[in-house]
């Protein structure tokens, strides 16, 4: 199985490019939206850890949005909860796909949290600033402060580039994505023999 991480920039279109590779993706937004909603044990953790500022189950946004706004310790205390149990669903997602020939891992702190393994094939999405601020700005809960947030806490753009086997100018249409992909995904296959499965 081949592993494949997708790096880049909040709003850079992580998604978009994962969804366009056809194979099973793992989403982490989509796995933390499902925990807020759906897991106790999570409400639990942080109600312990945050008292002030948790009190509803399914948790609400707004409470965790004012806890990494008030605190600036607050955003590492969620992040150490809910990273566990990102993990564990990743863990879970890997053995269901087991006998796929590739997965996509759309997971924003893959380098910071240290969950990519040394053959992963890391992929860095590039767009532009103005499209990428655009976009986000119209995004229904967009919050400059927290945005300035989550970006102090990952690594460098560059440093993401650099590690980076491949990289996808994205200019959010899919014709152009679908390009990138198809050659990306043909010269894994004529590399497949350098791969440890």
């Amino acid at each position: 199985m081949i592993r494949i991480g997708i790096l880049g920039d909040i709003g850079s279109g992580k998604s978009f490019v994962a969804k366009n590779f056809g194979f099973p993706v793992f989403n982490a937004d989509d796995e933390v939206g499902k925990l807020y909603k759906y897991n106790k044990k999570v409400y639990i953790e942080l109600k312990k850890v945050l008292p002030k500022y948790i009190y509803t189950f399914p948790i609400n946004k707004k409470e965790i949005t004012n806890a990494i706004l008030s605190n600036k310790t607050n955003l590492k205390k969620i992040i150490k909860i809910v990273h566990i149990e990102i993990r564990k669903r990743m863990n879970l997602f890997l053995k269901k796909n087991k006998n796929k020939k590739i997965v996509i891992l759309d997971i924003p702190l893959l380098l910071e949290n240290r969950i990519n393994k040394r053959n992963d094939v890391l992929i860095f999405v590039h767009s532009k600033k103005f499209t990428v601020l655009k976009k986000l700005r119209k995004r229904k809960n967009f919050n400059q402060k927290l945005f300035t947030k989550f970006k102090k806490i990952q690594l460098p753009l560059d440093y993401k580039k650099k590690k980076s086997q491949f990289i996808i100018k994205n200019d959010f249409r899919k014709i152009t994505v679908l390009k990138y992909v198809k050659n990306i995904l043909k010269k894994l296959e004529n590399e497949r023999s350098n791969f440890r499965y």
